[in-house]
């Protein structure tokens, strides 16, 4: 049996002139959690409506279980949905809810009556039946539509910004929920977000788009550690960019200059160009009382800002020659840890294999 459970193939979807998905690729296997992650307007909730069948296809295909369902109505297509808005029908109970797709494939009696309670108990409301949506919280209404999504075990399983609704740390909590029943059912999980954090915890790859494209699509930590374009290293995180020339290969290292600064970069592929942009994560460098010898990979500067966050401080540090400004964030370990004040004269440097050269885009 194949592992690729879904497969998109050059998918467009155009309104009038406007491109919204630009030739999007890509295959996803059974129990894979992966995340369309992009700020709105970049493509990621047309592409998964399209999956779903709420959305006509201009262009492309898609093939779930090695079929094509460009022409299935959402009802054939055994995807189940998760919306942010929930989509609970208010004048139904809980139980009723959840029976719903069921009863839309010929299922009842009994066996409905054991799936149902059965999701109850997945996501931990098994007395919650009876209720109708209105007297639950925000929570648990979310609980009760992944419950009517598992219910009748879809091949593939969407989700559009479920948790944008809720507040920080029921937020945070139900990400730890969606996640414990994806492994613990080895459900397949499309799941839409702006949110870097969520995507970062929550999936086994990302497909970060911008303006109807995927610029890549890769684990998490590929993407944060290894972003390939200035917009992955942006968007996913924090990042400095600096501006360089290539100047020389030595051995496993290159050689880039930006005004005084010599940098170093480890294992990055051959560049020859005339400039390059490079990206440094901001608790990649460290930040140390000014030191006398000078080396790679090292700027002299000032801290120009003081940002305190209690787990961790973020300092603003300008160049003494004024041509860089760098964010670097340190975490905080301990109380006596050793911290900077504005105006402070600082040494910030970082080791070559924590710098990465970057394109401009797709």
């Amino acid at each position: 049996m194949s592992k690729t459970i879904l497969e998109l193939r050059n998918l467009n979807k155009s309104y009038g002139i406007v491109k919204a998905v630009d030739g999007i690729s890509f295959s996803l296997e059974r129990g894979e959690f992966l995340s369309l992650l992009g700020p709105s307007g970049s493509g990621k909730t047309t592409t998964l409506h399209m999956i779903a069948g709420l959305t006509s296809v201009s262009d492309g295909e898609i093939l779930l279980g090695g079929k094509s369902i460009n022409a299935l109505p959402p009802y054939k297509r055994d995807i189940g949905v998760v919306f942010q808005n929930y989509a609970l029908f208010p004048h139904l109970t809980v139980s009723q809810n959840i029976a719903f797709p069921l009863e839309m494939r010929g299922i009842s009696g009994k066996e409905a009556t054991s799936r149902v309670n059965q999701a109850l108990q997945l996501v931990d409301l098994p007395s919650f039946g009876s209720r109708y949506p209105r007297e639950l919280s925000g929570g648990q209404q979310q609980r009760v539509a992944l419950a009517r999504a598992f219910v009748f075990e879809p091949k593939l399983l969407l989700m559009d910004e479920p948790l944008g609704a809720l507040d920080k740390k029921l937020r945070e909590y139900m990400q730890v929920e969606i996640k414990r029943l994806h492994q613990r059912l080895g459900a397949t999980i499309i799941y839409v977000t702006h949110d870097q954090d969520e995507a970062l915890v929550m999936s086994d790859r990302i497909a970060v788009f911008n303006a109807g494209k995927i610029e890549q699509i890769a684990p998490p930590s590929e993407v944060y550690n290894r972003p390939k374009t200035r917009f992955v290293a942006e968007f996913v995180g924090e990042t400095n960019i600096i501006s360089a020339k290539f100047e020389r290969a030595e051995g496993s290292f290159q050689i880039f200059r930006s005004e005084a600064l010599e940098i170093r970069i480890q294992g990055a592929e051959p560049i020859y160009k005339n400039e390059v942009k490079l990206s440094i994560r901001p608790e990649r460098i460290r930040i140390e009382p000014i030191l006398s010898q000078s080396a790679s990979n090292k700027i002299s500067g000032i801290v120009s800002e003081v940002i305190y966050f209690g787990r961790t401080i973020r300092y603003l540090v300008d160049s003494i020659d004024g041509s860089l400004k760098l964010t670097i964030v340190k975490q905080v370990s301990s109380l006596t840890e050793k911290t900077f004040s504005k105006g402070d004269r600082v040494d910030a440097f970082w080791h070559e294999f924590d710098v990465m050269p970057i394109v401009e885009g797709p």
